[in-house]
């Protein structure tokens, strides 16, 4: 763990969180940007990148057992009559969620439109609307098989949005951020790090036309209160969703997808995990619930061909909960916390 800052050159911050039963524990270093003397804390805010995917898999799973809507749903049934022509009963939301839809990576016309912003911004100029002339176009291949898409990740957001009656951003912060008590997490660029790409900094990631997909910034200690929401004995208000989301995975290859987390096992351990990136901030997130254990990693540099933090981190995650799982917490022991 202590060998992680290596792993991610040209970062400036860093950030980890850590649970063990009853224990938390978060560890910083560095500054929010190399011209800015501000040191990272635990409520430092990172880009989220694609962990933002899971928020949208716990706001699914909390719609569903409130009865709004059933994951076996058509995606259909929840957007406006014409609004994607060619999807077929079989891309459902949990489809969407487990990215079994067929849906191709990148919305149509993406690429086009991210290019004179590719190294900086590439979502920047592709807002709601292109989005929805995407959707009109967009044919998926044949479900069923994993194809990780930010397509579907932000088409899934969209449907929960319009069965709940609400942009997307407002039912998030309604549902699932504001019951877990998550005040450093949501979709606004200040009051964050200044990202990294190559040791150069980047503007803040924007992503307007896909937020469910990757647009949320967060801090160490906010994810970890959200990991541990995940964890027994499941006391939050989100309690059932929780439970939900880490049921009914789906076999993929080498490891199972459940509603959006990855899901590895170990002979009786099991580890739930999501990596996020942007063009500035690079991070990952894990727990498993039968060690009690939650980690949290983020840093301000972007992925690149030598950045090996996700799978460094990945590493930790399961040393962690390795450890747990062998050693038995002392009779009366008192939680230490610096959260």
């Amino acid at each position: 763990m202590e060998h992680l800052p290596a792993t991610a050159p040209g970062a400036t911050g860093i950030a980890i969180a850590i649970r063990q039963r009853d224990r938390e524990l978060v560890l910083v270093g560095g500054t929010t940007d190399r011209r800015d003397p501000r040191p990272v804390t635990g409520r430092t805010r990172f880009e989220l990148g694609s962990l933002t995917k899971t928020f949208t898999g716990l706001l699914l799973a909390d719609m569903a057992t409130r009865g709004e809507v059933d994951p076996a749903d058509p995606v259909q049934l929840h957007l406006p009559p014409g609004a994607a022509p060619d999807l077929g009963r079989e891309v459902t939301l949990e489809r969407l969620a487990t990215h079994t839809s067929g849906l191709p990576r990148l919305p149509p016309g993406l690429r086009r439109a991210a290019l004179p912003h590719w190294r900086t911004n590439p979502y920047r100029d592709f807002d709601a609307d292109d989005f929805a002339a995407a959707l009109r176009r967009v044919r998926p291949g044949p479900p069923g098989r994993y194809r990780y898409s930010n397509l579907g990740g932000a088409l899934l957001g969209r449907a929960l949005a319009n069965a709940g009656g609400l942009p997307y951003e407002e039912l998030l912060a309604e549902r699932v951020l504001r019951p877990l008590n998550l005040h450093d997490t949501d979709f606004s660029t200040s009051e964050q790090v200044t990202g990294h790409l190559r040791g150069r900094p980047r503007p803040p990631w924007e992503i307007p036309g896909m937020l469910a997909a990757g647009g949320l910034r967060s801090s160490a200690s906010d994810m970890l209160g959200y990991l541990t929401a995940h964890l027994p004995p499941l006391t939050s208000p989100l309690g059932r969703a929780c439970a939900e989301v880490t049921r009914s995975p789906v076999p993929v290859g080498d490891h199972e997808v459940c509603l959006v987390w990855n899901l590895r096992r170990r002979a009786d351990r099991e580890l739930l995990f999501h990596s996020g990136g942007t063009r500035g901030c690079t991070t990952f997130a894990a727990f498993s619930p039968s060690t009690a254990t939650a980690f949290v990693a983020l840093v301000n540099a972007g992925p690149t061909v030598g950045n090996s933090f996700v799978q460094r981190a990945y590493e930790a995650a399961w040393a962690l909960a390795e450890r747990a799982a062998e050693t038995r917490p002392a009779e009366g022991s008192a939680a230490a916390t610096t959260r």
